[in-house]
């Protein structure tokens, strides 16, 4: 959960429950508890909180959270939506509800967190927090050194210019890259810039665990892992940057002729405002995982 608590309409939407417009109708309708009393809308509870769904415990604040690492096959989608029948959560078939950190596209494969921890999806997500993600990609043509200096040294894609990263040839049609960014489709759009097409995407390290499990099993964090994880997340930030890519400059104001007496310019007024936007030691270090029927 998040530091102060996490919202109580997120929290039954991340249960699996229902949507979080879903939860804040159950609430107004006092079909909601929280330790036994009605909440608001923007109530907000710790692990601590027991709540209740039409007199159903929905919590288990004693339970520790759920730490996974699963190595995602191609068609499997990172979504949470049970109607879609590719979905993660059906495949990996875990007992307890978890939910995907990030996402790895459809015809991709590799190393995928799972967690019921919503703070650390927070911290592992945020760009800002430049936590390292490795790749190995194959493409339809051969990787010239042209092409690797280019990917390494920032592509423009969706309005903007990626990070500069690390890229070394692992063959004449692969190369393997880190990332610290996470936007949609960013290696795959990276490639077509230079017009050449992915054939194969394969993430083999998240920050400090590395892919080390046959492909549709999952297993859980070790404690070191985990402990590591902590140190790396420490201090990072929960909320999203205030800039943004589509964010565009002030506008300065026209300058008034000096031979004007001082006061307010008339007309348009050029002010304006900057936009901004406001683990626990987990499971067993076992490789057994499980695959669900297909």
């Amino acid at each position: 959960m998040e530091q102060n608590g996490t919202r109580i309409n997120k929290y039954l939407s991340e249960l699996g429950l229902c949507s979080r417009r879903e939860a804040d109708k159950w609430i107004e309708m006092g079909r909601v508890t929280i330790n036994g009393k009605k909440p608001e809308a923007g109530t907000r509870i710790t692990r601590r909180d027991k709540v209740r769904v039409d007199g159903r415990v929905v919590s288990e604040p004693s339970e520790p959270d759920v730490y996974l690492a699963f190595n995602k096959p191609p068609g499997v989608v990172c979504t949470t939506d049970t109607s879609d029948p590719d979905n993660i959560v059906d495949y990996v078939n875990y007992p307890k509800r978890v939910f995907p950190i990030g996402r790895l596209d459809k015809p991709s494969e590799g190393l995928i967190f799972m967690t019921s921890d919503g703070d650390i999806v927070n911290k592992i997500l945020r760009a800002g927090n430049e936590h390292e993600k490795v790749y190995e990609v194959t493409v339809d043509k051969q990787v010239t050194p042209e092409f690797i200096s280019k990917m390494a040294g920032g592509v423009p894609i969706m309005g903007t210019m990626t990070k500069k990263c690390n890229v070394e040839m692992l063959t004449p049609h692969s190369f393997r890259i880190v990332l610290v960014q996470g936007m949609n489709r960013q290696i795959r759009r990276m490639c077509e810039h230079f017009e050449y097409d992915v054939k194969k995407l394969k993430r083999t390290r998240i920050m400090n665990v590395s892919l080390d499990i046959p492909q549709g099993q999952w297993r859980d964090l070790t404690e070191a892992e985990l402990a590591e994880i902590t140190r790396l997340t420490k201090n990072s930030s929960k909320t999203a940057d205030k800039k943004t890519v589509s964010q565009k400059p002030k506008p300065k104001p026209k300058a008034q002729p000096n031979n004007k007496r001082s006061g307010p310019p008339k007309g348009k007024n050029f002010s304006g405002r900057n936009a901004s936007t406001s683990g626990r030691s987990g499971g067993k270090n076992k490789t057994s995982g499980r695959r669900k029927k297909r």
